[in-house]
């Protein structure tokens, strides 16, 4: 399942965190490619525990805790620390899984990645080239948001960065280990709760029918949670 997320960020807090990147020290994006994928990997990043990034990377994670469709669509449980990624100048990242496992730098933490993010930065204008193409059982879709956008996907789906050709694009990205590992199962606990959120618009908060939904939707969460 592909969700996107509008409007994550501001305007203004994206012209700002592109203003403060502009001046960051970017690293080869190689340095955190797993054997196999540095053959495909050619693109710049940001020094996870540079103290920039954690500053940035925090203001998104403080956003991604008070979104009600981020919390719903990921039910999250651990979020890897954002990383921001620079593309330009023909930079592409090929055919590739995301891996299992991530250690958080610094920290004794390990994140199993069920989700994976892309904040897009960039003005989808800005840049030529450059789209977030992503296997799914229906075909391969293309993603370019605008910026503030964000686009949540499984983490085990093959997916590759197109090569930019013209301008920059720049996003962060990241990954979340969540409560309920089945992405089958996060889907239906998705669709249900977004349907409990419609039904109750206008409804008295304790209308049984809504409540029944909800007691349905808190039983199988209970079932399929993994934590």
């Amino acid at each position: 399942m592909l969700t996107i997320i509008e409007g994550l960020l501001t305007e203004s807090e994206v012209g700002q965190m592109l203003q403060n990147l502009r001046d960051g020290a970017w690293a080869d994006g190689s340095q955190t490619a797993g054997t196999r994928s540095i053959a495909v990997k050619q693109n710049q990043q940001m020094p996870v525990t540079s103290p920039l990034a954690r500053e940035l990377g925090n203001l998104i994670l403080a956003r991604l805790g008070r979104c009600p469709q981020f919390v719903s669509a990921s039910l999250a449980e651990k979020i890897f620390p954002p990383v921001f990624n620079l593309y330009q100048n023909g930079g592409h990242y090929g055919c590739h899984v995301d891996s299992a496992l991530m250690r958080v730098p610094d920290a004794d933490v390990t994140i199993r990645s069920d989700l994976s993010a892309t904040l897009f930065l960039s003005s989808p204008d800005s840049y030529e080239g450059g789209e977030l193409v992503i296997e799914t059982e229906y075909g391969a879709q293309e993603v370019k948001l605008d910026a503030g956008d964000m686009v949540l996907y499984p983490s085990n789906s093959l997916h590759q960065v197109m090569p930019v050709t013209k301008g920059k694009r720049v996003c962060a990205i990241t990954w979340i280990q969540s409560a309920v590992a089945d992405s089958s199962a996060r889907a239906m606990l998705y669709d249900m709760d977004q349907s409990i959120q419609a039904l109750s618009a206008g409804k008295s908060k304790t209308d049984p029918d809504v409540e029944r939904l909800i007691h349905v939707y808190h039983n199988l969460l209970r079932r399929w949670a993994t934590v």
